[in-house]
């Protein structure tokens, strides 16, 4: 089995965030996979199987456990298929639904990523969820942006999006980590998605990541994917719509995440991003 590594989202190998990358994982059992995964202990990496042309059969492993889907994963994926074939379409089969990748090569060399997301959706973040999930992060409701409401999003898989206030509160971030993933795991959470709005269209995120094994995430994908379908179905964004979501910065590992938002409701959401081999 052959284990590459690459970030995603970003062009600088000290920033964006960590994949591990199985080209070919056929007959590879699950307890491999999840092995592979805590030996390399970056939050995600995934393990593909070729099927048909351009069509691939993926799955994502944190250090603990299976996620249904990876933003940052399918993106360093998406680069390493398209530096050993060349760039084009492919078809991802994930264990969230089908999900349509576009390779492109820009003409200093740079290679990125699209994928468009399953169809997204919002749920309502339950009060007491909601109680339970700021006591944790040490935060009050007073450090929430009203204009931005907890919800529940989901894009390929499940992210309780909470907007700061402040981009200092977002700055700020201790939490109990045994506490945050006995809740996440209860309610099926894959990352925590914080979120501070800079402008229209530009905005900084962190994802606490606990079910995976991490403090928190550099760069994710699948979060900003159901932020996006959040923003539509919300109607806080004039779609369609072009995003900059900044993520990783106060952890050292900066990356940048561009989110295409259609206009149509209930269609995917496209995340744009470079990936570079460590």
């Amino acid at each position: 089995m052959e284990i590459s590594r690459y970030v995603a989202f970003s062009s600088d190998p000290a920033g964006g965030n960590p994949a591990g990358v199985v080209l070919d994982a056929t007959g590879v059992d699950d307890s491999v996979m999840l092995a592979t995964a805590a030996e390399l202990g970056y939050s995600e990496s995934a393990f593909v199987v070729p099927a048909d042309d351009d069509t691939l059969d993926i799955r994502y492993f944190s250090p603990l456990a299976e996620v249904p889907f990876c933003g940052h994963a399918t993106i360093a994926t998406a680069v390493a298929y398209a530096e050993r074939h060349g760039t084009g379409r492919l078809l991802l089969r994930t264990k969230a639904g089908p999900v349509p990748v576009t390779t492109d090569r820009a003409a200093d060399g740079t290679l990125t990523a699209t994928l468009v997301s399953v169809a997204p959706h919002t749920e309502p973040l339950a009060e007491a969820d909601l109680a339970e999930l700021l006591a944790i992060l040490g935060w009050s409701t007073a450090d929430l942006d009203p204009a931005l409401p907890p919800r529940v999003a989901f894009a390929g898989a499940r992210h309780p999006i909470l907007a700061a206030a402040t981009r200092e509160r977002l700055a700020d971030l201790d939490y109990d980590m045994e506490a945050l993933a006995a809740l996440m795991a209860r309610e099926d959470w894959t990352t925590v998605d914080l979120v501070r709005r800079e402008s229209e269209t530009v905005f900084h995120a962190r994802n606490p990541f606990p079910p995976g094994g991490v403090v928190e995430d550099p760069a994710t994908g699948a979060a900003a994917a159901a932020f996006g379908g959040y923003l539509r179905e919300l109607e806080l964004v004039a779609a369609p719509a072009t995003l900059t979501i900044h993520q990783g910065v106060d952890m050292g590992r900066p990356s940048t995440i561009t989110v295409t938002v259609p206009k149509e409701p209930g269609a995917g959401i496209g995340v744009t991003g470079t990936a570079v081999r460590i």
